[in-house]
């Protein structure tokens, strides 16, 4: 697929007020280990748990508040449009909260499935659907960490671009706290680990069905 703008970016959109009470409200969640998709909701053994820190190690929180969403949906609208995607999408995933600490990170990866979810229940809104819009939101700021950087990388569906200095971008645009990046799902993309400090992230996918 050729597109002209691989994201679009908000730099300091979301109030610094808002990027806090996410955190504080998160922090009093239950938190989990990250996982990645292979991996599933199943108990994993050592050896597994060591197999998956090596591609993603990170702890994250599950937020399906209203609130949230309310504040987040006008970007992702805006940057479909002005970013020339105009994907059509249909309702959102649960918020993903992100805490990379010292040495955490995630490795490259898409956040697009090969297929699209099916479910057990036909009737259940995430069937047949699949992620076309990711969006990362900012709510640390960048000076409040070392590492952790955001980088994009755009051959995998941009194969003419051999050069690694044209298709492999630091998306530098997300350091102000509260900026938001909003890009197509099958983007590859990948955090750095964190050297020092914790960076507070809010990832947000959103589904519609296949593409024609």
């Amino acid at each position: 697929m050729n597109i002209s703008n691989h994201y679009w970016y908000f730099k300091s959109a979301l109030s610094p007020r808002f990027c806090d009470d996410v955190i504080a409200y998160a922090n009093q969640q239950k938190e989990v280990m990250a996982r990645t998709g292979g991996y599933g909701e199943k108990k994993l053994n050592k050896d597994q748990v060591l197999d998956l820190k090596k591609k993603r190690n990170s702890d994250l929180v599950w937020l399906n508040d209203l609130w949230i969403y309310k504040e987040l949906h006008p970007f992702v609208h805006e940057a479909n449009n002005k970013a020339g995607w105009n994907f059509n999408w249909e309702r959102s995933e649960s918020c993903q909260f992100t805490k990379y600490k010292l040495n955490q990170y995630y490795d490259w990866h898409c956040d697009s499935w090969e297929k699209p979810y099916q479910r057990d229940d036909i009737n259940n809104p995430d069937h047949g659907r699949i992620r076309k819009l990711s969006m990362t939101c900012q709510l640390t700021d960048g000076s409040e960490y070392s590492g952790g950087e955001l980088e994009f990388d755009f051959r995998n569906y941009e194969p003419h671009m051999r050069d690694e200095s044209k298709h492999k971008i630091q998306c530098k645009e997300i350091l102000p706290k509260g900026s938001i990046i909003v890009f197509p799902s099958f983007v590859w993309h990948r955090v750095k680990p964190v050297t020092s400090g914790t960076r507070y992230s809010l990832v947000v996918w959103h589904l519609g069905k296949p593409f024609i």
